[in-house]
């Protein structure tokens, strides 16, 4: 009889216990920073985080992190239990995540950007808890750093001679790209390359009376956008650029031989001699100034 008592209670004791703990611990819809910030105080009240919308939302930490409740009883328990942090979770898990609440307007398509099929997850660029930027939660301290981090050949391109104004703050990756597109080539911020580009170049739109047939299709079929050593963000320099589909015989523009050279046989003129035409100032801009397309009736090929 007494060991029965003894077993009994035990038994309410340990449901007592149990029942105590289960009691101090929140229910699932009601965790918030308060709670977390027992263990997490620099997670929950940081000053990156603590001023940020996500601290003000009514919603609790379990919203985003999952495993919650587990992961309190497991440390209440001194035992190891599932971790609630998003940082080893799958980029697919993550974003869905993240989606749950930002499924509108920039991010609606970014589950088919080439960044979502390539594994980058939400948090690869942005940080919750310890942002660096002033917009955006970035890890860095503005987007194009972030950008770096994985595009470093546009980095080098960006210190250039010839260059968009980003390095000197005027302009930004997202300027022209959202990183969150999945509907748009390169992830740009418009329907086309060029719709980007005559977002500031306004004059270069036209309509022409005589349109340039590259100009028309693809501006990049000369310019490099993310920089360049040639002037104007030029591919190459003239009048190398323009022979790339220009090669035929008998323009003055174009290198024959020897002759046409610095080194050639000078070319008599009236009162003199001068070296070729060919081989001083070839840019083919000096007489074709209207590249881009031209509305003066004679201007077939650009000249006016």
């Amino acid at each position: 009889m007494r060991r029965s008592l003894l077993v009994l209670t035990f038994a309410v004791g340990w449901v007592l216990a149990g029942s105590s703990v289960a009691s101090a611990q929140p229910a699932a819809a009601t965790w918030t920073a308060k709670d977390c910030q027992v263990c997490h105080e620099q997670a929950a009240t940081g000053p990156s985080f603590i001023h940020t919308k996500h601290a003000a939302l009514e919603s609790s930490c379990a919203t985003c992190h999952s495993n919650v409740s587990e992961h309190y009883k497991a440390k209440v328990d001194g035992v190891d239990g599932p971790s609630p942090s998003l940082k080893k979770a799958k980029a697919s898990e993550v974003n869905r995540t993240c989606l749950t609440c930002h499924e509108k307007a920039k991010q609606a398509s970014f589950l088919s950007s080439m960044h979502a099929r390539r594994g980058v997850a939400c948090i690869s660029c942005h940080s919750v808890h310890d942002s660096k930027s002033k917009r955006a939660l970035l890890k860095t301290a503005n987007d194009a750093e972030t950008c770096y981090s994985c595009h470093k050949a546009y980095r080098v391109k960006m210190q250039r001679t010839s260059h968009h104004p980003v390095r000197e703050g005027k302009m930004s990756c997202s300027s022209c790209h959202n990183p969150h597109e999945g509907t748009t080539p390169k992830m740009l911020s418009a329907n086309s390359v060029n719709e980007k580009c005559y977002q500031c170049h306004t004059e270069k739109r036209g309509p022409f009376l005589h349109e340039h047939a590259p100009v028309r299709t693809n501006c990049v079929t000369c310019h490099e956008p993310h920089g360049s050593n040639h002037d104007k963000l030029l591919n190459a320099s003239m009048p190398y650029l323009c022979q790339r589909c220009h090669f035929s015989g008998g323009h003055p523009g174009n290198l024959y031989d020897l002759s046409n050279t610095l080194k050639g046989s000078p070319v008599p003129v009236p009162g003199g001699t001068v070296i070729s035409a060919r081989s001083v100032d070839r840019d083919c801009k000096n007489c074709h100034s209207q590249l881009h397309g031209s509305n003066a009736l004679s201007g077939t090929v650009f000249g006016r």
